[in-house]
């Protein structure tokens, strides 16, 4: 779908669809961050064990579900399996509102991730075939800025839903549910009903013959991603495999034992050790199965840089757009209905500014420059950051406020350029698996670490700005492989290229 008398206005309807499933993806996913104060009170919690929650819980099986998850999507019914995702997370939501224990929510989120592993595979896979490559990433950043809708729309939604019910129930409330746990369960019941028209949507025919077999295959994936079920992976391969397999187990085991002794969380690297034990075990396989998408993905040196750049963009993204509420009601002593409401607001609108206007941008530069979407990316690590220092170092509420449109609007500019380019750095049959790891770089870089680390420095240094700030020192990292990408962009995209119209 190249041409664009082909792009039907059914496919703005769909994205439309999608928009506002990405909405709820993360109206049910940022509503902790405005409820994070409550839930520290009445779970008896530290500010690490909230970033657990927010980020690695929620973001490691996120990102361990998103690669066969991902893989269905380039075999199976997109729509079906993006209707199905949105009920299991709004469902889990809901079970969060129920929880009295840091366990329980803890489950519930890995819950919550779960679900949501189905919905960016399945759109972004979606999106690429409904619109032509000119306008992909114009699309995708239209599609992320749900993103940024939803983080806004919760942190206000939220912080009423607490409001009035406490103020409804001051003692006895029903069930004994909390403020917070009610918040969770009034936001997950719009999903379950969204979710049956996004069954309606139309299913477009992709070119060639249809997969044989899907379940099987995402079940095949699941063996080499799913822990412990890698072992039988790996021994299906071959004693030389195995023993590789076992290897990482036992370098996993000896890094969390390792956290463990410096007094570190045992739950947060044991999550995070996982995940990379879990992708490790993945591409391990992917390179037998299908050394065409290894070499692509996963050997690519291009799509690599690109999602370095962006994970760790996302790291300090992911990492301030959780702890904003947090520190206007800790350290400026904001209500949490003001707090919600405009840091909500200005966070929806400069994300909303942000995604859609950086998308554009990255397409006019994409047509100029091979690697012109890397701009942006570039632009994207370093611009949000006199904003940051300002918002996390200020004790004026008025100065706070102002800084939250700007630094969300910046920190998100580069969401379409780094999606699209890696799409285009894959065959379409990839694109599924494409996203899925590309989203690696969003979890296990950015949101199993970030908030988790910000919490971590908050406690250690009883300082919630510090703890922030810290997470300043990786923007060197980020830069360097932006340019990396810079330069090896254009040289992949035309080996893709050439692979396309082989005979």
């Amino acid at each position: 779908m190249e041409d664009d008398a082909r792009t039907p206005g059914y496919a703005w309807y769909g994205l439309g669809i999608l928009v506002l499933v990405y909405i709820l993806n993360f109206v049910d996913r940022q509503l902790l961050s405005i409820l994070a104060e409550d839930i520290k009170r009445d779970l008896g919690m530290r500010d690490e064990d909230l970033g657990f929650l927010y980020g690695t819980a929620f973001g490691v099986f996120y990102a361990l579900f998103g690669i066969p998850l991902g893989r269905l999507a380039d075999q199976w019914h997109r729509v079906r399996l993006l209707a199905s995702g949105l009920a299991l997370w709004s469902a889990m939501t809901m079970v969060s509102g129920v929880s009295r224990g840091g366990a329980m929510l803890a489950a519930a989120r890995v819950g919550v991730g779960v679900g949501e592993a189905s919905a960016a595979p399945s759109a972004y896979s979606l999106i690429s075939d409904w619109f032509p490559k000119r306008l992909r990433a114009t699309a995708l950043a239209i599609y992320s800025a749900g993103l940024y809708i939803g983080g806004g729309v919760s942190l206000g939604i939220g912080a009423l839903i607490v409001q009035r019910w406490n103020a409804a129930y001051p003692v006895d409330p029903p069930l004994g549910l909390h403020g917070w746990q009610a918040a969770f369960l009034i936001v997950g019941l719009p999903g379950l009903l969204l979710a049956l028209l996004v069954l309606t949507l139309r299913e477009p025919a992709r070119p060639g013959p249809a997969a044989r077999a899907p379940f099987a295959a995402f079940f095949a994936e699941l063996l080499t991603i799913l822990p412990p079920l890698t072992l039988i992976g790996a021994a299906r391969r071959g004693p030389r495999a195995l023993v590789a397999n076992l290897a990482a187990v036992a370098l996993l085991i000896g890094f969390v034992a390792a956290a463990g002794a410096m007094g570190e969380s045992v739950p947060q690297w044991s999550a995070w050790g996982i995940g990379v034990y879990a992708i490790f075990s993945w591409a391990s396989a992917l390179r037998e199965r299908d050394p065409q998408a290894f070499a692509l993905i996963v050997a690519n040196p291009a799509f690599l840089a690109v999602l370095v750049a962006y994970g760790l963009n996302a790291f300090l993204g992911y990492s301030t757009s959780f702890w904003l509420a947090p520190y206007a009601e800790r350290v400026l002593g904001e209500a949490k209905t003001t707090a919600g409401l405009i840091i909500g607001a200005s966070g929806a609108l400069g994300g909303f500014l942000g995604t859609t206007i950086g998308g554009a941008v990255a397409d006019a530069l994409r047509r100029r420059h091979p690697a012109g979407r890397v701009m942006v990316i570039i632009f994207g690590a370093i611009a949000p950051l006199p904003f940051i220092v300002t918002a996390f170092t200020t004790h004026s509420p008025a100065i706070f406020y102002a800084m939250v449109l700007p630094l969300t609007a910046l920190g998100s500019c580069a969401l379409g350029a780094a999606a699209a380019t890696t799409q285009d750095l894959v065959l379409p049959r990839m694109r599924g698996t494409a996203t899925a790891t590309f989203l690696i770089g969003t979890t296990l870089l950015g949101l199993a670490l970030g908030p988790y680390l910000a919490g971590r420095l908050s406690s250690a240094s009883g300082s919630l700005s510090l703890g922030v700030l810290g997470l300043l020192a990786t923007v060197p990292i980020a830069l360097g492989a932006a340019i990396t990408a810079f330069r090896l962009v254009p040289r992949y995209e035309a080996r893709v290229a050439a692979l396309a119209t082989a005979p």
